[in-house]
């Protein structure tokens, strides 16, 4: 497999490698030994899948405790995928990128823990798969609001319509509000 470091070193984009013939094609999605040698040297606790619309987008999540790493893929259809750095003594805190994954391409993005992550869904429809580094706590999930103009993440978002969301989503908090602890007075850095 191939890898890049994106413009936020510590997210990778991964790029397998593709055997292809005349009966399709196979990859290994998940190797430790390969992916321990590009800094990716975690035990992933479980696997998820989402299954969503054209329009929808899911986050910004993260935990505020037990942060999650996330290696992400999309098995069916296209997302726009945005990792924002809440790593506090990072050079790229408060940074997010955003990179287009989709069962075409066959790339992966590798979030570390300590970030946000939520993806829009450009095809019509996805189905996304993510291994993570943690079990989910909902008791330290928060929602970091995809819309914040501090972020001002720029989500291609069809003939400018607002996304299909969750009502948790819709009311993410404030990076402000995150970071002045306002949310939660016991939280202070990853």
């Amino acid at each position: 497999m191939d890898y890049e470091p994106l413009s936020i070193p510590d997210v990778l984009l991964i790029k397998p490698k593709i055997f292809e013939d005349q009966r399709g094609s196979f990859w290994e999605t998940y190797q430790a030994k390969h992916y321990a040698e590009i800094g990716i040297n975690f035990t992933f606790y479980q696997d998820n899948q989402t299954h969503s619309h054209h329009g929808v987008l899911r986050g910004l999540h993260f935990q505020i405790f037990q942060p999650q790493g996330k290696l992400v893929r999309v098995a069916f259809g296209e997302i726009f995928d945005v990792a924002v750095d809440l790593r506090r003594a990072s050079p790229t805190f408060a940074r997010w990128i955003g990179v287009y994954l989709s069962a075409d391409s066959k790339h992966e993005i590798w979030i570390p823990p300590g970030f946000a992550h939520g993806f829009y869904v450009t095809g019509p429809s996805a189905d996304v798969l993510y291994k993570v580094t943690r079990p989910w706590h909902p008791e330290f999930e928060r929602t970091l609001l995809w819309s914040d103009q501090h972020l001002g993440i720029n989500w291609p978002l069809v003939d400018g319509k607002p996304p299909l969301m969750s009502e948790k989503d819709k009311s993410g908090l404030s990076l402000d509000t995150v970071l002045s602890g306002e949310s939660d007075p016991i939280y202070s850095a990853f």
